[in-house]
This record gives C-alpha cells, sequence and structure tokens, in this order.
C-alpha cells in the first residue's frame, strides 16, 4: 500500500517521508464560532484588512501585487507545477493545544481555480494544523474554517499556495481572521437511512441480508417493497446487539426467500427505508469490467484515448517529453549503478506517479488470476474476458483483454531487472518513482520531478519471478516469443533471488512509498508455486515441499494476503490451477481449511463482515475483506459446497454498502458511494476542471489508526469506532486512497460474482469423466466420457475444457477437437447424433507433453444446441 502524500516544504521540495501529509479538503463551519461569555476572540493576524498595505504579509518573489480598497491582488505567473510554487503568508502565529480556531478570508480570482489554504508550521517537519482546498471564481466569496490546534505552536504559518496553474491569474484577497475561542469542529458523516443494504444488489438463489442500526431490544418487523411499492415480504429481525467495531447497536435482517428478480426494491424497517437495491443475476458484469477497466487510465508511458475511457483521456506521461525528465533512461538514485533502464509503461500505483515492483506484482497476478480462475473454475466463463470485453486499446489482437492489460504491467516488472554483467544481475529494482514528492493535482505529463531507480530487494525480485512465471503459462498459446521471454525473466530473477536471498528494500524517505519487507520465506514460496506451476520442474517442488510455510494452514492468518503476505497466492494456485504436486490434495485441504476460518468468522458478523474481529482495521482494509472472499471463491471452486459462494456473495454486501457509514466504496455503485479518492489526476474535489475517479475504482476503507496519519484524518476521525474511521475526502490517503492492488482485488472478487449469474438449473444433464489412459515422455492417451443423467435425449452436446501447461493435442477419435488459446471445444461427438437417456458416449485423443507427467483439466463443462 503505497505512502504516496505530498505536504511540502514552502522553500524546498525535499521533505522527509515520515512527515509526508496529503493535501485536504475539509469542511467548512456551519455556523460563527460560539464565543465564551466572558471574553472576545482574539485575531492572530496582523493587518488582516490590509489597511497598512501588505504590512505582516509576505509572498514568493514570483509575485507581485497591490492594495486597493482593503482588498490585495496579487498577479500570479502561469507554467508553475506545484502549489508552493506562488505562495503568500504570515508568520508568527501562537497556537495552543486543544484550543479552537476559526480561519476567514474573502478571495475571488480572475478565473476559476482552487488554492490551498495552510495553517502549519514553517519548519521541518512541516505538520499542519488546517488544510483545505476552496475553489475561488471571479465573484468574491467569503470562506470560513474551523480546526482545533494538536500541539502548542509559538510559530504557526498562515500560508495560501496558489501556483500549480498553467495560465497566469489574478488572487484577489481580503478580510483575513484567524480568530480564537471557535466552537470545535465536528465531523458528521451522512450515513443514509439506518437500514443498511448493498446498494447494487442480490442474486436471486443467493444470501439476502441487510443490518439495522437501532437501539431496539426486541426483534422489529421489517417490509421489503418492489419498485411499485407492493409489499414482496415482511418478518421481524434478529437482534444482534452492541457491534464495537461499528460503535452502534444492530439488528440482523434476512430476506433470503424473496427469489422475485427486479429493481429498486427497498426495505423498511423502524421508521427508516433503506437505499434502493435490485435483485438480479446481472448485479456483477458490469462491476467486473468496470474493476478491470480501472487499469487502462492508470497507465503509465502511454495517452489515454478519450474515445476508450470516455472523460478520462490525457497526454502519455513520463516519456521524456518536458516538463517531464521521464522514464525513458533511468538510473539509480545518488549515482548507486552506472547503466541506465528503460522503464517506460507499467501502471502508476496509486494517487501518485511512482511504480513499484512489490505492488505491481500481486496487482497483476491477481488481474491474471481473473482470467486462470476463468480457464479452471467449474463457474469459470473465459468468454465474458474475451478480446474486447475491456475499454483498453488491443482489441482485436486475438487476446483476452485482462491478458492484455497485464501484459503492460509484466513487461515493466521485466524491464525493472538489472542487466547481464552487472552487479546483482537478475534482481529487480525495488521501485522507481520522483525524487520529491508532488503536489495535488498534477496530471503525470505535467510532473517535473527526476526520476531514479531504487536499489535491487530479494522481494521485489520474487514478485518478478511469480508474477513473470504466471504470464509465461498464460500467453504461450497467445505469443510464445513473449512467454518465452516472461519465462526466462522469472528463472533468471529465481536464480538471483536464491544467489541473494536477504536484500531488503532501501527507502530514502522521500518521493515514493517504502513498501519494506524484510520476511521473504513468503516471496520464495510464491515464485517457487508459479514456477512450478509453469514448468513441472522437481526442482520448484522440491522447494516449496522443503518450505515451513508448505505444511502450516496458519498462512491463513487474520491479516490474509497482501503485498507483505503473499503465500497464500501459491497455496491458491497450486490448489486450483491443474498440476502434479505430489501433496497437492494436501494443500487444496489447507486452502478449504482456511475459507472455513473466514466464513466462520463471517457468519458471525451483524454485516457478514469476515475481517477486524481483534477491532483493528487497517490500511486498505476493503481489500483485506475482498481477498479473504478471494479465498472463499477459490474454496467453492474446489468443493461446489454453496456456502462458500454465499459467503463471496454476503461479503460484498459489505463494500457495496452494507456497512456503518452506510457507504459504497466502488465509485458509480450503489446510492451513495466514493468518489474523492486520494490521486493527483482523478482530482475533481480540488479542480472540477479533472475527473473523479473512474466507476469501478475501489476505495481503501477504514483505518482505524488513520488519525495518527495524514492531516485530514488527524482533524476529523478522531475517537472513530473501526468502521466509521473513514472519510471521503482526497486528502485522506490513509483511509481514501486508490491503489492497483486494491482493485486487483475487487476484479477478483467481482469477476467471481458474476459468473455465478449462471445458475446450476440452467446446466444441462450430462457428466463427464476425463481419463488419463496411459503417458509416456512426450505424450499421453486421453478417453473423455460423457453421460446423459436426464430423461431427454441431449441434442448438439459439446464440450469445453482448458488444456493444462505443456499439453497439446495431436490427433482425435469419435468427436472434433479445436484448440483456441488455451480452449479445447469438442463438438460432433459420434457424428452430432442426440444422446439418449442413460447413454454414454466415449472420445479420445493422442496429446503431445513436456517432461512434467500428464494431468487432468480442472473442469469440463457440457453444453447442448
Amino acid at each position: 500500500m503505497p505512502l504516496s502524500a505530498p505536504d511540502r516544504p514552502l522553500w524546498s521540495r525535499r521533505l522527509a517521508l515520515a512527515a509526508a501529509t496529503a493535501l485536504a479538503v475539509g469542511f467548512a463551519a456551519a455556523a460563527p464560532a460560539a464565543q465564551a461569555q466572558d471574553e472576545e476572540p482574539t485575531d492572530l493576524i496582523t493587518n488582516g484588512d490590509f489597511a497598512d498595505g501588505t504590512t505582516g504579509w509576505w509572498t514568493t518573489a514570483n509575485l507581485t501585487g497591490a492594495v486597493a480598497d482593503g482588498q490585495w491582488c496579487v498577479d500570479v505567473p502561469g507554467g508553475t507545477a506545484n502549489p508552493w510554487d506562488a505562495i503568500v503568508g504570515q508568520d508568527g502565529l501562537p497556537l495552543v493545544a486543544g484550543e479552537s480556531y476559526e480561519l476567514q478570508f474573502t478571495a475571488s480570482a480572475s478565473s476559476d481555480v482552487s488554492v490551498r489554504a495552510l495553517v502549519q508550521r514553517p519548519v521541518d517537519p512541516w505538520p499542519t494544523a488546517l488544510e483545505e482546498f476552496p475553489i475561488l471564481t471571479a465573484e468574491p466569496q467569503a470562506f470560513t474554517y474551523t480546526f482545533t490546534a494538536g500541539a502548542d505552536w509559538s510559530d504557526a504559518q498562515l500560508a495560501f499556495q496558489i501556483g500549480r496553474h498553467a495560465d497566469p491569474w489574478q488572487l484577489c484577497l481580503s478580510e483575513v481572521a484567524l480568530l480564537t475561542g471557535a466552537e470545535p469542529p465536528v465531523y458528521d458523516p451522512d450515513t443514509g437511512p439506518r437500514v443498511r443494504v448493498n446498494q447494487v444488489g442480490y442474486f436471486p438463489d443467493g444470501p439476502k441480508r441487510a443490518t439495522l442500526v437501532t437501539e431496539a431490544t426486541e426483534p422489529v418487523p421489517w417490509q421489503l417493497h418492489d419498485a411499485a411499492g407492493t409489499l414482496v415480504a415482511d418478518g421481524e429481525s434478529a437482534v444482534h446487539g452492541d457491534d464495537p467495531a461499528a460503535g452502534e447497536s444492530v439488528h440482523v435482517i434476512d430476506f433470503s426467500g424473496v427469489t422475485a428478480v427486479g429493481e429498486d426494491y427497498t426495505l423498511t424497517a423502524d421508521g427508516e427505508t433503506s437505499y434502493p437495491f435490485a435483485i438480479g443475476r446481472d448485479a456483477y458484469g458490469a462491476l467486473a469490467t468496470d474493476a478491470m477497466s480501472f487499469y487502462y487510465p492508470q497507465r503509465s508511458g502511454i495517452a489515454i484515448d478519450d474515445a476508450i475511457a470516455p472523460g478520462y483521456g490525457r497526454e502519455a506521461g513520463h516519456v521524456d517529453v518536458a516538463p517531464n525528465q521521464g522514464d525513458g533512461a533511468v538510473t539509480c538514485y545518488g549515482g548507486a549503478c552506472d547503466y541506465t533502464l528503460d522503464v517506460t509503461g507499467g501502471w502508476y500505483d496509486a494517487g501518485d506517479h511512482g511504480k513499484y515492483v512489490v505492488n505491481g506484482g500481486i496487482s497483476v497476478a491477481q488481474l491474471m488470476s481473473v482470467y486462470e480462475r476463468a480457464l479452471h473454475a467449474p463457474t469459470g466463463d473465459p468468454d465474458r474476458l474475451a478480446d474486447g470485453t475491456l475499454r483498453i486499446p488491443e482489441h482485436g489482437d486475438g487476446v483476452p483483454d485482462v491478458l492484455d492489460e497485464a501484459r503492460w504491467e509484466v513487461e515493466f516488472l521485466m524491464a525493472m531487472q538489472v542487466p547481464e554483467g552487472e552487479e546483482l544481475a537478475g534482481m529487480a529494482h525495488h521501485k522507481m518513482h520522483d525524487e520529491n514528492w508532488t503536489g495535488l493535482p498534477l496530471m503525470p505529463s505535467d510532473d517535473p520531478e527526476a526520476r531514479f531507480l531504487e536499489p535491487p530487494s530479494t522481494a521485489a525480485t520474487l514478485n518478478l519471478a511469480a508474477a513473470a512465471a504466471q504470464a509465461a503459462r498464460l500467453f504461450e498459446p497467445y505469443d510464445p516469443e513473449f512467454a518465452a521471454q516472461a519465462l526466462e525473466a522469472a528463472e533468471t530473477a529465481w536464480a538471483a533471488a536464491l544467489a541473494n536471498p536477504a536484500i531488503y528494500a532501501v527507502d530514502r524517505g522521500a518521493g515514493g512509498g517504502p513498501y519494506g519487507d524484510n520476511k521473504v520465506t513468503d516471496e520464495f514460496y510464491w515464485a517457487a508455486a508459479e514456477l512450478f506451476l509453469t514448468t513441472g520442474s522437481q526442482t520448484y517442488a522440491d522447494h516449496l515441499q522443503d518450505s515451513e510455510l508448505h505444511v502450516e494452514e496458519d498462512v491463513f492468518t487474520a491479516g490474509g494476503f497482501w503485498w507483505g503476505e503473499v503465500a497464500q497466492l501459491g497455496k491458491i494456485d497450486l490448489a486450483t490451477v491443474p498440476n502434479a504436486l505430489s501433496d497437492r490434495d494436501a494443500v487444496v485441504a489447507q486452502v478449504v481449511a482456511g475459507a472455513d476460518a473466514y466464513l466462520a468468522e463471517q457468519d458471525a458478523n451483524p454485516w457478514d463482515l469476515g475481517y477486524g474481529a481483534a477491532g483493528t482495521f487497517d490500511w486498505g482494509s476493503n481489500s483485506a475483506v475482498l481477498n479473504r472472499l478471494v479465498v472463499l471463491g477459490a474454496a467453492f471452486d474446489l468443493t461446489g459446497d454453496l456456502r462458500y459462494r454465499d459467503g463471496v456473495l454476503a461479503g460484498l454486501d459489505y463494500i457495496l454498502g452494507r456497512n456503518a457509514l452506510g457507504n459504497s466504496y466502488v465509485t458509480g455503485y450503489g446510492s451513495h458511494f466514493s468518489q474523492n479518492q486520494h490521486s493527483r489526476w482523478y482530482a475533481n474535489q480540488l479542480d472540477p476542471n479533472l475527473p473523479n475517479p473512474p466507476a469501478g475504482t475501489l476505495s481503501g476503507g477504514p483505518n482505524s489508526v488513520a488519525s495518527t496519519w495524514d492531516p485530514v484524518a488527524q482533524r476529523w476521525l478522531t475517537d472513530c469506532a473501526p468502521q466509521r474511521c473513514y472519510i471521503d475526502d482526497i486528502g485522506s490517503w490513509a483511509t481514501n486512497e486508490l491503489t492497483v492492488n486494491w482493485n486487483a482485488s475487487l476484479s477478483q472478487v467481482a469477476a467471481f460474482a458474476a459468473d455465478q449469474a449462471a445458475t446450476v438449473e440452467t446446466a444441462p444433464s450430462c457428466s463427464v469423466e476425463y481419463r488419463i489412459n496411459g503417458q509416456w515422455p512426450s505424450g499421453f492417451n486421453a478417453q473423455v466420457a460423457v453421460t446423459n443423467t436426464g430423461d431427454a435425449p441431449l441434442e448438439g452436446v459439446t464440450l469445453r475444457w482448458s488444456m493444462p501447461t505443456g499439453q497439446s493435442i495431436t490427433h482425435s477419435w469419435s468427436a472434433d477437437l479445436a484448440r483456441e488459446g488455451h480452449l479445447v471445444t469438442a463438438t460432433e461427438l459420434g457424428g452430432g447424433y442426440a444422446l439418449k437417456p442413460g447413454r454414454t458416449f466415449t472420445f479420445g485423443f493422442i496429446g503431445s507433453k513436456d517432461a512434467r507427467s500428464a494431468v487432468s483439466p480442472a473442469t469440463v463443462t457440457c453444453s447442448v444446441n
């Protein structure tokens, strides 16, 4: 999870990471500040009415202006990159810890602009007491903001940072005051109706539960109405009582018995009516597409085409075009290496312009796993991920769009590898990013900072090995040359990591998140798993089975998997991707046991939330919630037990609005959703000319220690219950950032949910047995038997499966077999005659294989015309 927050010194662009704080748009006071009966407020500002010209005020050297009629008008030059490139301010303001203050000023601008208003200390690490981004227009507006000082400062500074705009403009300022004795500000979020539902929708045959916030100690009646207001169902709530994580007393409403499909249902209880929601099977298809299409506008090194991503078109970033210093020939920070790398491309990690291997690795792996699951899971649907299904430019190349998008990042990861002949050759640089933090907003093409490679690390090298190995097996049918390059990079990285098993990330404290990780046994396990699945080599199997993590079920810990704990990724893939690991059944059992533990926690929670039982919500908690659901989905794929499928669907309720804040954490989904995620270019909250994040963007979510982090959280999220430690503000990077790894979690779970749209009842009444009858070093013989288990003849039976890695078909009989990509389709079984009830038809083929043992596909699907 990145730390991309950009509070900068006024005169310097260097800042220790520990001091980095994000830009914020807070809440204006609703009423004038209250005053003590026996004391008048004191104005700390000198000459705030400009009666004495500009006495007491200062400016940066690039500003000129004059005072007339109590108004100071300043000419601001264009072409500045950051807000702090042009400033007016006043120093020496005394603040008292625990006291509240009210900042007042009137301002206008010759053109509509946003500016940054700060009360801070003008010394390293530049702590901030107030940070606002008022939007100025030609009409003078009066602004008022209140805040409470967190420390005694004798030297606070009021600063209006007015740079960052391309064109020259004029600021006019008057009636500036900073008053003591203000009423302390209170954050009172809009939580909507007390009946909290999944604001997107429920499956007809899935769980349908809501959470009612109420102090009632007895069950209360509830009613479900359709769009026309007709009563569809009613019942009584189940009392849960106090929920410390939510800071509220709650009941649970279960209306799972309702199966009628429709839009705009509402649930009423205890005098409250929920936001509307749907019941239907198409609730998640668009969400899955949007979650995966999120990545195209995150691309570095390419212009974003507005025709492909409407509203998000922009110039290419970091392509060595001024003011960018670019990614085409990046060297190591501080001259630590004598080579440069072309690392153009990849995804911007989050709301900043950095690109990080350890976060990119897990992100692209999860995105590729969306496709790999579609190949192997009984409910997987590869057609939904085919060429032309996402909003990306690579249509018409015959490659599934999700793989095309993944390739953009995999190629960047490969480019971060230390070249042959250099010290640490084969290792991967941990990250690359700006020399210093930049401000918000800032388009990628406007970033003026120098870019540097940070030192290689073992963790980054193993991320490269794992992701490139997975890419090699998935791309092999589509682009064998690229697949071979990816496998070579992966095996080179593996060898380099074995030779350098304890080189850890170095953080120089500026310009990019640290991503430190000094425990890499899990990265070794994950990389070995992916290399084994791709190559079948016993070398990697031996490493897996010798690892202390291989026999441990407790890798499925409360924290789940994330970029710093990746062993679960290896276990899930070993369990779900066809392979000949000798103790694979034990790995399958571990995955299912992990899912059982997560499901038990979820079932005990009144929000169906399988996270936070210990009372702590971490940075990126929404991703942690979703990654647990990935494990439940894997257990469903392995067992077919609907408890796990229903656990995934119920778990999505929390993300999509059934939570303490009544907020959907996915932009564009639900009645009340996050839309001001921390970003330098999805910054509509700061600049109305810029967009909000695209639909399908996940917010990081509640962070119960956020109040010690960014200034927005420090200001508003004190003493909050863990589920309520969140604010939809662009400045709250601790609770509201967007990242490629968090959207990868959403992509996996949304795609799983979308794949459940087909009901079991619609499947034809046929069973399939796929047998490996014999094999030799370079080939094998397989037979497939299809049985009609129903009461009516089956016409036009078609079978489809994904060919396991390392296998191909050379000759077949009694059926027509065609392979496209990974998928084999069998038609014209026995000449295309109908298969009568109770009858079995058998066909077979000869296959070729590499040195590993031939294995059966995970799933063979049966359909009829």
